[in-house]
């Protein structure tokens, strides 16, 4: 069962947290399709917020299509985000997590590590954005209504 941490120096509101949270175990394979969610009270006891937090962190996944609330029963998981590469046993995985090790050891906070690995992202996608905004090798020199 996941367990929900609330940062309440983070700005950002603690529905949010929760359902990023839940995301975030999904995309890892934590959570698998099945899987009951913490009730609504036991989130509450565990990170002292409102239970109407967690009830609209809840409604939100399910209005993703992500959990099903089932009166009485609780609200579980009906859909993964789990990626080839993101469980625990694949080589992309270790290598991440030796990576984190690495640049912890090194003395890079988590907001460090974060921007390291946003940048890095960042780069990716706008280098294959510019692959698919450069002109085929045949249509160099020829203007777009020309082509």
């Amino acid at each position: 069962m996941i367990d929900y941490r609330i940062d309440r120096g983070s700005g950002v509101p603690a529905y949010v947290q929760i359902v990023e949270q839940t995301e975030r175990a999904l995309r890892m394979g934590f959570l698998k399709v099945g899987d009951k969610l913490p009730t609504a009270k036991e989130v509450v006891a565990a990170t002292a917020i409102n239970p109407n937090t967690v009830l609209r962190a809840y409604r939100d996944m399910e209005q993703a299509g992500l959990v099903e609330l089932r009166r009485g029963l609780g609200t579980f998981v009906t859909r993964s985000l789990a990626r080839p590469g993101a469980q625990d046993d694949s080589p992309l995985r270790r290598e991440v997590t030796d990576w984190v090790a690495r640049a912890r050891a090194e003395g890079l906070e988590r907001a460090d590590v974060l921007a390291l690995v946003t940048a890095a992202l960042d780069a990716h996608d706008n280098e294959h954005d510019n692959e698919h905004d450069s002109p085929a090798p045949g249509d160099r020199g020829r203007k777009k209504e020309d082509a």
